[in-house]
């Protein structure tokens, strides 16, 4: 198998057609309803329209909740509310349909795909058709080890394209991105720390399960400690994967990048699937026009990094239970937008008036 080199990516992928774009602004203009009057609803639509490459846009009939699993060894470090090793039952919850994810993707018609890239659990307490991608049991301890081999991160990287081939090709139009994990807000935040220059305090939140002071400060320990090893490899984007990432880190960004070249435009959740869009902006700049930001966490990291990709968040209601929840919550509001802009009937047009002879000039009396 040859070496992956993510720069690739840089010339495989093409902006959403902005031509498109602007015929659906200019239709848009031809509305019944009169132009701003939808709010924002008008420019998902019109993001949609150029990822789509139509006018006018298709309505969303096949989206797609994508989540990746596994647990981060920087668990065992005290940094999360949740013990080291249990994302596999964070998974589980999502398959007996008892997470908000599940109940609120039945709700909306949106199916859920589960992929486990590095859970550390023994295989057999999940689906055979969840376990079967897994690039290893866990991973490396970030603030004092690798998390992964770079053979492994690499194997991570194809997975993420593999997944994001296998949606395109089933014809899912519009992906919901999200994480299962443990230990993943850390590596996340470390990512963001590292590629926007700041410092570990300035990333470090919360969590998705709320953390107290003495986590916290463990937690942001634990990211100054792996910020010292995430920046001499900031050059190589396979080899920052390796050093302070996660098999499920680099199955996302491969995914990310994927889609973008299968044209598939993608929902982004928290800090994780943000992170993983910053590591696949290094590589290829032009990725991000097929992400739409789906909701602000509150996590700091999250809002440095869709600042720094320049993606405006749909939601802002406090959801902080990761998961994909807070992106499958603005995907009514892409349908909707994607329903007003196909289906609204334009003005009529005015007839013309026909021109008024012009009187002529009155005599002056003698």
């Amino acid at each position: 198998m040859t070496t992956l080199n993510l720069d690739d990516f840089s010339d495989l992928i093409e902006r959403p057609d902005g031509g498109v774009r602007r015929d659906a602004e200019e239709r848009r203009e031809r509305l019944a309803v009169p132009a701003g009057a939808l709010g924002r609803l008008d420019e998902l639509a019109e993001w949609l329209a150029a990822a789509q490459g139509r006018v006018p846009v298709k309505p969303i009939e096949a989206p797609k909740v994508v989540l990746f699993a596994a647990d981060h060894g920087i668990a065992a470090a005290g940094v999360s509310a949740r013990a080291a090793g249990s994302a596999h039952a964070l998974v589980r919850s999502v398959l007996d349909g008892a997470s908000p994810v599940s109940i609120l993707a039945g709700r909306l018609g949106a199916s859920v795909r589960v992929v486990d890239a590095g859970l550390d659990c023994d295989p057999e307490l999940l689906p055979q058709d969840v376990v079967r991608h897994r690039v290893r049991r866990g991973s490396g301890r970030i603030d004092v080890e690798d998390a992964l081999t770079r053979e492994e991160a690499e194997a991570a990287l194809r997975l993420g394209m593999r997944i994001a081939d296998e949606e395109a090709d089933s014809g899912t139009d519009l992906v919901v991105l999200g994480d299962l994990s443990v230990g993943g807000t850390t590596v996340a935040a470390t990512l963001v720390a590292a590629l926007c220059g700041t410092d570990a305090s300035v990333v470090t939140g919360r969590g998705g399960l709320p953390i107290d002071d003495l986590t916290w400060m463990r937690k942001c320990a634990a990211i100054r400690d792996a910020l010292r090893r995430a920046r001499p490899v900031l050059g190589d984007q396979v080899a920052l994967l390796a050093a302070v990432g996660g098999a499920d880190v680099a199955a996302i960004t491969g995914f990310l990048l994927q889609c973008a070249v299968r044209r598939t435009p993608v929902v982004l959740d928290g800090i994780v699937s943000a992170a993983c869009g910053l590591v696949a902006q290094r590589a290829a700049f032009r990725a991000p026009d097929w992400w739409l930001a789906g909701q602000a966490s509150g996590e700091p990291g999250q809002t440095k990094a869709l600042d720094r990709m320049a993606l405006n968040p749909v939601l802002s209601h406090g959801v902080t239970v990761g998961e994909g929840t807070g992106a499958l919550l603005a995907l009514p509001l892409v349908q909707a937008a994607a329903a007003l802009a196909a289906e609204l009937p334009e003005r009529p047009e005015l007839p013309e008036q026909p021109e008024r002879p012009e009187r002529p000039e009155q005599e002056p009396n003698d």
